[in-house]
């Protein structure tokens, strides 16, 4: 899809940091965290939540009274009259849900919407399912999490099992994924520099975590559970599948956290903006899906047809993608015929983790403000998703 009049106001849009599964934010609910982590960023811009009208949530892990989603929500935030829907779309989950409000502009429905991303893979649910046909009427149990990470009901094969097929397709060995991985390492490094200057730019530092409202019971500095990454620390691990090619270190962690972003008219994102001179306008979007077990295939197709609406090519634009595993931005980057260190500069999901649901958001903040710092851009978000599919989204900035 083109899109004509959706932007995005520099400087409404946040993320938490991410924190890897059984950590600090093991025990918060995502959808009331999310909303504090709103009000918090809402209360620091000075931006009265009566302003929204509309609301888009996106999640992948079920918690408890979800049912009641956006209305919740904001509900929750101080947005009591406004609603929207719930959006879930496994790791493709922002892309969809940033569609979905700029959808809404497109044909006049809402102006100003907040699209908020929440997900927590630590402690997720355990789900009964009754079956009164089975002896005993015994029904069946899932665990959401684990046993969807374990195996894709239509392709048959666990996560790892997609890049293990793309990897010995297209001729990625071990080293080729370790290189890799030291590579998005060492760019997520830049992004600490100077006391984390480049994630302060839009993440909610440093983040209080107090659920009641009254005591404080853990403050976050930053991402939490970043695995050092040395070659030598690299080459003791032993691939996850007997005979395969992917470690652990070359594969992301499941990680808890939430993100957000306004959608706006031109006129509201000028309104809503921390620099006014800094326009962000959403141009274009793509999806695509390749064959059974190849998830990281299905980047380069997906980003193709976004850049193809976009009229742009992909040695033209700065580029972000998820990363799931390392076998992604090698393929990536063949395929594309660019350079691996020519993208995801100060990191990617492959480092920091991935809560699923707000893991597209904050690497779309992340390439906004790296596309400030370059003085303006086009710019390609690009990401894979559980079914074999994978959305991407182009973007410009205007500075000046």
């Amino acid at each position: 899809m083109r899109y004509e009049r959706s932007f995005l106001p520099y400087g409404a849009g946040w993320s938490t940091p991410f924190v890897k599964w059984q950590g600090s934010l093991a025990t918060q609910h995502p959808l009331k965290f999310a909303a504090q982590c709103t009000t918090t960023f809402l209360g620091k811009r000075g931006i009265a939540p009566t302003v929204l009208d509309g609301l888009v949530l996106g999640w992948t892990v079920p918690s408890s009274q979800c049912f009641y989603g956006a209305p919740w929500v904001a509900g929750m935030i101080g947005a009591g009259h406004a609603s929207g829907p719930m959006v879930m779309q496994a790791c493709a989950t922002s892309v969809r849900a940033i569609q979905t409000a700029a959808q809404s502009l497109e044909v006049g429905e809402r102006e100003k919407l907040l699209v908020l991303t929440a997900d927590r893979c630590s402690n997720g649910p355990h789900l009964y399912y009754p079956d009164p046909s089975a002896p005993g009427g015994t029904g069946g149990a899932e665990n959401w999490v684990m046993d969807n990470f374990g195996k894709d009901p239509w392709a048959g094969g666990a996560m790892i099992a997609t890049a293990e097929n793309v990897a010995k397709e297209a001729g990625i060995d071990r080293a080729a994924q370790d290189e890799m991985t030291l590579l998005r390492y060492a760019q997520y490094q830049d992004a600490l520099k100077d006391q984390q200057a480049f994630q302060k730019r839009y993440m909610l530092l440093p983040l209080e975590v107090n659920p009641s409202g009254k005591k404080v019971i853990a403050t976050i500095q930053g991402d939490e559970g970043i695995f050092p990454t040395s070659k030598e620390g690299l080459a003791k691990l032993q691939p996850v599948v007997p005979g395969g090619t992917v470690t652990f270190g070359a594969q992301t962690h499941p990680a808890d956290g939430n993100a957000g972003t306004f959608v706006t008219t031109e006129a509201h994102a000028r309104e809503l903006a921390t620099d006014k001179a800094i326009t962000i306008r959403l141009v274009s979007s793509g999806e695509a899906r390749v064959k059974k077990g190849f998830m990281a295939m299905a980047v380069v197709p997906a980003a193709q047809q976004a850049l193809a609406r976009a009229g742009w090519k992909a040695n033209e634009v700065a580029i972000k993608t998820h990363n799931p595993f390392a076998v992604n931005d090698i393929y990536f980057a063949r395929e594309m015929g660019i350079a691996a260190e020519s993208f995801n500069r100060f990191g990617s999901s492959l480092i920091f983790g991935h809560p699923q649901g707000p893991t597209g958001l904050r690497l779309i903040l992340e390439l906004i403000e790296e596309l400030v710092l370059r003085g303006g851009g086009r710019g390609l978000f690009a990401g894979c998703a559980a079914g074999d599919t994978a959305s991407a989204l182009c973007l410009e900035v205007r500075c000046g």
